[in-house]
């Protein structure tokens, strides 16, 4: 069931949902990150900035850079392999691939196809999702329903990202914040009693002006013929945004799984500013020691974030079978998701 619609501050339809049927899992993840590492004191010598703005405001400390050239689809490739390695999965019992990018290489053909062909997963079907820094999340919930209604066993869910060649490497407000990299996540049918208990998901195109790709933001790039568009934000209600935002999702889908915000154990969101993650847990009583962050590592990495961090909370044994994990994502449409599920090991 749905909850009410009670709208914050800032006026969001914020609707949660618990699940029904058959639940999901993640049962294996994998990463692929570039090899160049660009810090905070190598920006220093690029604009007018400083190591320490930047980390007091963002919680950013490096990021990864792709080479020239490389593809997203060939980093998405790369972190899907390592899932289904790590779940023990051949590729051809894939029925579905996934890939959700806020930079993707053409508007067609989808990456996903690619990634299929690369992995040789040849009995899925394939298709990307652009939802900016949500995308991961939506797929993923995409995902849970195929599963609960019998419609596939087993689907890769990928975000990838090579978003240093939509920055403005002159515009300081903007080109310490993003960085490269791909994430996975394979999802199947939970076999241990766990997986996920429920979902809020929504979006208000009323405020789509806040994050944009380009100066023609009203007509788009492409319809204007910017040639030259960047990555555009407008920090301060962007910030104001999402902190109400991650603070309602957060409340309504813990509530939707008939649990308390005390019950969460990990709390894994998008990593898109430290202070944003901050603000909005102590706004709802999620202590900072339950938060896995990773945006000191990665810098926001837009799809590719939640999975990234989910990865870190496995390597440092943070995640435990029977753990209450809440996943919450935040990105231009303005878009958002967050699910709650009980984690059954990847």
């Amino acid at each position: 069931m749905a909850t009410a619609h009670q709208p914050g501050s800032v006026g969001l339809p914020i609707r949660a949902f618990a699940n029904r049927g058959r639940a999901s899992a993640i049962v294996g993840l994998g990463v692929e990150l570039p090899s160049r590492i660009v810090t905070n004191h190598d920006l220093e010598r690029m604009v007018d900035t400083t190591d320490a703005w930047i980390t007091k405001r963002t919680g950013i400390r490096q990021r990864h850079l792709a080479e020239p050239g490389t593809a997203t689809w060939q980093l998405a490739t790369v972190a899907a392999r390592a899932a289904l390695k790590e779940a023990g999965v051949r590729p051809e019992e894939v029925d579905l691939v996934m890939v959700a990018s806020s930079s993707p290489d053409a508007p067609f053909p989808p990456m996903a196809c690619r990634v299929q062909e690369q992995l040789g997963a040849n009995n899925a079907w394939a298709f990307d999702m652009l939802a900016a820094c949500t995308g991961l999340l939506y797929e993923l919930s995409i995902a849970d329903a195929m599963i609960a209604t019998g419609r596939a066993e087993t689907i890769l869910v990928i975000g990838a990202e090579v978003l240093s060649r939509i920055v403005d490497w002159t515009d300081r407000s903007t080109c310490v914040l993003l960085g490269d990299g791909a994430g996975a996540v394979l999802v199947r049918p939970a076999t241990k009693g766990g997986g996920i208990r429920s979902w809020c998901l929504g979006a208000d195109g009323r405020q789509w002006n806040l994050l944009t790709y380009g100066l023609q933001a009203e007509t788009g790039a492409y319809a204007a013929g910017d040639a030259a568009a960047h990555f555009r934000m407008k920090g301060p209600e962007t910030y104001k945004v999402a902190v109400e935002c991650f603070a309602q999702m957060v409340t309504a889908v813990v509530e939707a799984a008939g649990m308390g915000v005390e019950e969460v154990d990990v709390f894994v969101p998008h990593q898109a500013n430290s202070r944003i993650v901050e603000a909005a847990a102590r706004r709802v009583g999620i202590p900072l020691d339950r938060i896995v962050l990773s945006i000191d590592e990665h810098a926001n990495v837009s799809t590719a974030t939640i999975p990234l961090a989910l990865h870190k909370a496995a390597r440092t044994n943070r995640l435990h079978g029977g753990d209450r994990v809440l996943l919450a994502s935040f990105g231009a449409g303005l878009t958002w998701a967050a699910c709650l599920m009980e984690w059954e090991g990847a």
